[in-house]
């Protein structure tokens, strides 16, 4: 029976959990070049934190969990919190969404320690483009990150890129090939008003129609098949016949997906968000760090649920921008 389930039955099996806000790219559509104001080292939840609330979460259903950041790399050690959560009995996988910077580096013990798939930023092909995009040259070094990964065995491995217009809304034929050569899943992903920049506009959001209509110009119609979008995820699923990998397209603004939502947030100083553009946050590090017992947690989780709203309003005259960037939320 079911025990983490919303007012509008939606049951959450799936638990986002950042462990840093901070990250050492500066992408126009997360954060303005200066960088951010990082969260105090002592106000982040430590690695048995983050067990603990994961424990809890998994004896109400949760099965899945994706560590995230700001970049997560960057965190010592991360490597023991793969291990610690994937030991979990009730969690089946643990991935990881990540730059791309360290993972040459992290890739083999990551897959050692239990992590399964694996979620790669990778917003251009061409290098420049890249750095524009990210203000920081590092084209190479990520290009070497995801053969590192695939020489691993991390599985499946996802290609993120957010598509603007005017940035990078020339590269989907290209990321349409990447997957259609290689067994990778590419996501072109909406912009969302989640940077802390101020850079968001609709205008240059590239909705889902024009990123298909585009994505079938590199085939025929025919050879573009959807295979599905079941299980909660974000991501309506494409293949072409002839292909090795797989597309998906994440529409959070043009076609939102909220009925369907699964997940919830874990920020890495210990607010639980039951949307990713929540106005709410529940502190669930006061519970851990005032004696608070494995039951009181998971009653906290229960309670934090229920206050999940029916939608996130973005195509609505009130919609509010949460005060978190994404980079703070967790992606």
């Amino acid at each position: 029976m079911p025990k983490l389930v919303d007012d509008f039955g939606r049951v959450v099996t799936k638990l986002r959990v950042s462990v840093t806000d901070r990250c050492n790219l500066r992408c126009v559509y997360c954060m303005p070049e200066g960088g951010l104001e990082w969260a105090p080292t002592e106000e982040i939840l430590s690695f048995d934190e983050i067990a603990r609330v994961v424990g809890a979460a998994s004896t109400l259903g949760v099965n899945k969990v994706r560590i995230t950041g700001g970049e997560p790399l960057l965190r010592p050690g991360i490597e023991e919190l793969v291990s610690l959560l994937a030991y979990i009995p009730a969690i089946e996988s643990v991935s990881l969404t990540t730059n791309g910077f360290f993972l040459a580096d992290k890739a083999q013990a990551l897959r050692g320690a239990g992590l399964r798939g694996i979620n790669i930023s990778l917003d251009s092909l061409d290098a420049e483009k890249l750095r524009r995009i990210t203000r920081k040259d590092y084209f190479r070094t990520i290009m070497d990150g995801i053969d590192a990964a695939r020489g691993a065995g991390l599985a499946p491995i996802k290609i993120n890129a957010v598509i603007m217009r005017g940035y990078n809304d020339d590269e989907i034929e290209g990321l349409a090939h990447l997957a259609r050569r290689n067994p990778l899943v590419v996501r072109f992903i909406e912009f969302m008003p989640l940077d802390a920049g101020g850079t968001w506009k609709r205008k240059l959001v590239v909705p889902m129609s024009e990123i298909l209509e585009r994505v079938r110009a590199v085939a025929d119609v025919e050879e573009v098949v959807e295979v599905g979008c079941g299980g909660g995820e974000p991501a309506r699923r494409f293949r072409f016949r002839d292909g090795s990998g797989e597309i998906g397209v994440i529409a959070s603004v043009s076609a939102p997906f909220c009925e369907s939502c699964n997940r919830v947030r874990l920020t890495a100083d210990g607010k639980l968000l039951a949307c990713l553009f929540s106005l709410d946050e529940h502190d669930v590090k006061r519970v851990l760090r005032s004696g608070g017992t494995d039951g009181e947690v998971a009653e906290f989780l229960v309670s934090a649920v229920k206050t999940k709203w029916a939608g996130h309003n973005i195509n609505s005259p009130g919609f509010q921008k949460p005060p978190r960037p994404m980079s703070a939320i967790g992606g």
